[in-house]
């Protein structure tokens, strides 16, 4: 409909793959260098990034691309703990209410120095916005497609079957609220249910859903991490990885937390394409808490496999200063974007 990624896998496109790209000898690079030029929705010109330090790809300063994804178009620095608790008001039952405006558009995104993609997206960013409440709060999402395409939002949790988003579909220029109550606590997500399914999540539709427990978790530095792929060359076939979209932003930019601080991670699978992805932590292990809906029980590891649409709360504490690689233990996945390290660093004294 006018989108050249509707186009189906076999038809005419740039004919540049991941096993190319990985073929090409050049790890830890997304092949930016080697074939950026040739993916299809790229837009580089005499200013492509080149690649540094072939082979070093353990040193942030060169693995992957050079130059960086436009933090104006989506810093995903930021995104890691920009949470949206709504709008809030007080009902006459006394139930606490939490409204929030989310809008389908059709946006063009930087997954990676230099290649954009034609992205669906909920309020203009992939992934949309991480939506937190209380259990028990009263929900109210005014959801509105400016979209060119069909569309809902599907809340993973409790709820009754009219706010379920499947066949409740939103056409262009269309409206629709969904009201319920959050339920249960934990780690949820949300994502478009229109068909095609896989079309409409792996063009971006989905993004995190996070009810807290009433009594609260411990005290931590919290962030989220949304596990994502994008198939660039329109074959069913993955090009770029990454956690919240763009390839090795937290390599690049390693993601400083504190020596002996409890550090907590909302991690959510939405790669499409991919039966499978993983997480997995350098230096340590973390307890993990499926679904984030028990407080007490707990798995003590340093990797998780995840299918999409699983999530899990990991909660860890650093006992040594430096830098920890996080990355997908499918090492395809790592060498083509989801990379990133933690910067631990001593405590801060007073």
């Amino acid at each position: 409909m006018g989108d050249k990624q509707d186009e189906k896998p076999g038809q005419a496109h740039a004919g540049i793959s991941r096993r190319d790209l990985l073929r090409s000898g050049v790890a830890g690079a997304v092949g930016l260098a080697a074939g950026a030029g040739a993916l299809a929705g790229s837009r580089l010109g005499n200013d492509a990034p080149t690649l540094s330090g072939a082979g070093s790809a353990h040193d942030p300063g060169l693995a992957g691309a050079k130059g960086d994804v436009d933090p104006e178009g989506f810093d995903a620095t930021a995104f890691l703990k920009n949470f949206d608790y709504g709008s809030v008001s007080t009902l006459p039952s006394g139930q606490i209410q939490r409204e929030y405006e989310i809008t389908a558009v059709d946006r063009e995104i930087e997954v990676a120095p230099g290649v954009y993609f034609a992205a669906w997206t909920y309020n203009g960013t992939v992934p949309g916005p991480t939506i937190r409440c209380t259990e028990g709060d009263r929900l109210k999402v005014n959801f509105t497609n400016a979209g060119s395409h069909p569309h809902t939002i599907h809340f993973h949790g409790i709820h009754a079957a009219e706010m379920d988003g499947v066949f409740e579909i939103v056409e262009p220029g269309q409206s629709f609220v969904y009201e319920f109550d959050a339920a249960p606590m934990g780690f949820h997500l949300y994502h478009c249910h229109a068909i095609p399914l896989k079309r409409h999540v792996h063009k971006g539709l989905y993004g995190a859903f996070i009810i807290d427990p009433r009594e609260g978790r411990p005290e931590a530095n919290e962030m989220l991490m949304l596990m994502n792929g994008f198939d660039t060359n329109f074959d069913g076939d993955n090009e770029v990885y990454a956690v919240n979209t763009v390839a090795f932003h937290y390599q690049k930019h390693p993601i400083e937390i504190e020596q002996g601080e409890l550090v907590r991670v909302y991690l959510g699978n939405m790669t499409e394409f991919d039966v499978l992805n993983s997480f997995h932590l350098h230096g340590n292990f973390f307890r993990l808490y499926r679904t984030g809906t028990d407080l007490e029980r707990y798995e003590f590891t340093d990797t998780v496999m995840l299918c999409q649409g699983e999530r899990a709360v990991l909660e860890f504490t650093y006992d040594y200063p430096g830098k920890y690689m996080f990355h997908a233990h499918q090492s395809e996945f790592a060498e083509l974007g989801w990379s990133g390290i933690f910067d631990v660093k001593p405590p801060t004294l007073v």
